[in-house]
């Protein structure tokens, strides 16, 4: 299944920089044409900076979406604390 969010945030480069270094002590990350990469095993998140946004793509088997896309929106917000909690809004394309 994939999902995505278009996050509104000033500091979208910022957040997936801190991100990938956290994560990247458990996880593979790679950087692919501006996208950083989080390669979960069975899943992975796409990370990238847009004007004005944050742009955040998975992929999971759909058993698993609900709790990534949380995962995803805690680990975000706790590097955003600064500028108070993100708006995520989720879509999921159809199977």
């Amino acid at each position: 299944m994939i999902t995505s969010a278009l996050i509104p945030t000033a500091h979208a480069e910022k957040y997936i920089i801190q991100l990938a270094r956290h994560w990247g002590h458990k996880f593979d990350v790679t950087e692919d044409a501006g996208t950083r990469i989080i390669d979960f095993g069975k899943a992975r998140c796409y990370l990238s900076a847009e004007r004005d946004s944050l742009k955040a793509t998975i992929e999971t088997p759909r058993a698993d979406v609900d709790k990534l896309e949380t995962v995803v929106a805690d680990h975000l917000n706790r590097f955003a604390h600064r500028e108070g909690p993100l708006s995520f809004h989720w879509s999921r394309l159809p199977e």
